[in-house]
């Protein structure tokens, strides 16, 4: 209900004179005419007043009046009031508009007229929603800010800077894919934009979206440039390094994740993480203890720890495959149902383990499944689809003991020719010639 004094304000203004003049006074007097119960009410009321065609105010006086009193509807600080009243400002001016396409000659508002006082409220109701925590309304008002329209010029710093807040917005509540739909509009436009602060915004969304889908090494690199930047706090450069090292860690294992893990280890920074144990020992292929990894999992993310589709999360599957590399440079050889015990695993889920690894190049050796025995071969995975078997398997055992048996046989050889050298005598004397 609109208070008496901004009703019988606004009743003078229909008796006429300077109805833009008076308009500017009630927005100027807003806080002695109206009351905290009533402001809502009289904020709608003013705008009503502004874009009623019996004001007679031109297009000019309407769009200096709209930005005047948007600009009042912020500085009450209330985003409750900004999203009332700024909805109501947008349907008026939309109807306003409807009237003017249907040829309504009492109207001349057009849907082009006030671009930027449209774009003004949409941001308005953007950051009213992002402060009540309405991520997915906020980033719906910002998606309807005209970017496209030829009635306004959009340079690609205030293009980008609206798609910046959108994916972050998807972000906050986790809507990865509708993220990278705004973010794959940003890769188009982001190389035009020189400024620091959306460059570093939209390389940080990258790495979140790229986390959100699992490529933990992109992200994990993305995450560490990010810390080294110098436009980012101390504190936050500190939390995406240690989100690089959660992210390598979870990587799946194998030479590339060694690289990821191996250039975070040499980072001075990275020893005052409490990820750091962690990262030390997945580094070094050390066998991880599940108190060890519990504890690292308390300080991971709610898609870090979501289910995958064969039912085990992505660290327990990072912890299993870097237990099996661990595995891998204790033993030569071990059998399925001792490699199940030490991974936590069933037999049958070990083997299928080791044989995805070795198929995939991320660890070296050969199963065989009728001993149900595994072979692991000295030296790194390339990495490369099929390069985790070796190309000669077959009579391996055979071949190491021949060499064997010639090693012994040229040891007896020498030492045979020694004594002759020394005790000739001897050897004719004792020497048996088979």
């Amino acid at each position: 209900m609109t208070s008496p004094k901004i009703a019988q304000a606004l009743s003078q203004l229909q008796a006429g004179g300077d109805a833009a003049s008076h308009l500017e006074t009630i927005l100027s007097d807003l806080k002695t005419l109206s009351t905290p119960e009533t402001i809502s009410a009289d904020l709608c009321a003013v705008a009503d007043a502004i874009l009623s065609p019996n004001a007679h105010l031109g297009v000019v006086a309407q769009r200096t009046l709209i930005e005047r009193l948007v600009s009042a509807v912020r500085a009450l600080e209330q985003p409750d009031l900004w999203i009332g009243v700024g909805e109501h400002i947008l349907a008026v001016l939309s109807a306003s508009a409807s009237s003017a396409s249907a040829g309504d000659p009492t109207t001349t508002t057009t849907s082009g007229t006030f671009l930027e006082q449209t774009v003004q409220l949409r941001e308005l109701l953007a950051d009213a929603h992002e402060a009540n925590e309405d991520h997915i309304l906020a980033a719906r008002a910002l998606s309807e800010i005209p970017l496209d329209s030829s009635s306004r010029r959009v340079t690609p710093e205030q293009r980008v800077a609206v798609w910046v807040r959108i994916v972050r917005n998807y972000l906050e509540v986790d809507d990865t894919t509708t993220a990278e739909t705004y973010l794959n509009k940003l890769k188009n436009v982001i190389y035009q934009v020189s400024d620091p602060t959306l460059n570093l915004h939209f390389r940080l969304s990258q790495a979140r979206i790229q986390d959100a889908k699992r490529e933990f090494l992109a992200a994990s690199q993305a995450y560490h440039d990010i810390s080294l930047s110098a436009a980012v706090s101390e504190d936050e450069r500190l939390h995406t390094l240690a989100m690089a090292v959660k992210c390598a860690i979870l990587a799946p294992a194998g030479p590339l994740r060694s690289r990821a893990l191996g250039r975070l280890f040499k980072d001075e920074r990275a020893a005052s993480l409490p990820e750091f144990g962690m990262l030390e020992k997945m580094l070094f292929d050390r066998l991880l203890a599940p108190a060890e990894v519990r504890k690292f999992a308390e300080g991971l993310a709610p898609h870090q720890l979501a289910l995958t589709a064969d039912g085990t999360t992505v660290l327990a599957r990072a912890v299993v495959e870097h237990n099996l590399l661990g595995v891998s440079r204790l033993y030569s050889n071990i059998g399925f149902d001792d490699l199940g015990v030490l991974l936590g695993l069933d037999a049958d889920k070990a083997e299928d383990t080791t044989a995805k690894m070795i198929e995939q190049g991320r660890l070296v050796g050969s199963i065989d499944q009728i001993d149900r025995v595994i072979w692991f071969e000295g030296g790194e995975a390339s990495g490369e689809k099929g390069s985790g078997r070796a190309e000669v398997k077959v009579g391996r055992e055979m071949r190491r003991w021949d060499a064997n048996v010639q090693s012994l046989a040229e040891e007896v050889e020498n030492v045979t020719n020694a004594l002759q050298r020394e005790f000739p005598e001897f050897v004719l004397e004792n020497l048996v010639v088979g």
